[in-house]
């Protein structure tokens, strides 16, 4: 069933619709809605393709984390490897990952376990993600696109990663889901 049908059959109709912005990684579309209950309302919904986040876990059980700034909160954050490839947004979900942890950490996975999907704010986008646990790792040279040249790469015991989290070091809600879902599994 489409989004839209699942929309309806919940009891929205869109009465319409229009792109207010666009950029290769991201656009912003308005629509104009009626709620289930008659009131009319607006919708802003952030349109970004499919993303992974990659829980690289070495044989000695440790784990690869990077460190970025990132632009829009101004701070430079712990977070696990991840990204979407906006010039290829069908691309296979392992692929991608395995893309990205080589891109980003210079790890090649011999062992990529898809452990779920889940959405990045589904309150104002349809961004959908992919979790994974890499595993069999071994390291070479990273490939950092001219836009990534000042992402550090860490690694730490579960213990090191798990002290960040409580001490609040790690902000990353993505990374931290990620994290929460391959524990609850019971894979690390």
């Amino acid at each position: 069933m489409s989004i839209e049908e699942e929309r309806k059959k919940a009891g929205f109709t869109t009465v319409s619709t229009r792109m207010a912005y666009s950029n290769p990684w991201t656009a912003l579309r308005e629509d104009v809605i009626i709620h289930p209950n008659g009131k009319k309302g607006l919708y802003g919904i952030v349109e970004r393709g499919e993303f992974v986040v990659i829980l690289p876990m070495h044989a000695d059980g440790r784990i690869t984390l990077i460190r970025q700034f990132r632009y829009p909160v101004g701070e430079r954050l712990w977070e696990l490897p991840m990204g979407m490839w906006e010039t290829k947004p069908d691309a296979d979900p392992i692929e991608l990952a395995l893309g990205e942890l080589r891109e980003e950490t210079g790890l090649r996975a011999g062992e990529m376990i898809h452990v779920g999907t889940m959405y990045q704010g589904a309150g104002y986008s349809n961004q959908k993600g992919h979790v994974f646990l890499a595993k069999n790792l071994t390291r070479g040279e990273n490939a950092l696109e001219e836009t990534e040249q000042d992402i550090t790469t860490h690694d730490m015991s579960l213990a090191e990663f798990e002290a960040l989290i409580e001490q609040g070091e790690m902000k990353c809600m993505v990374s931290l889901a990620a994290f929460g879902l391959i524990r609850s599994k019971g894979l690390i």
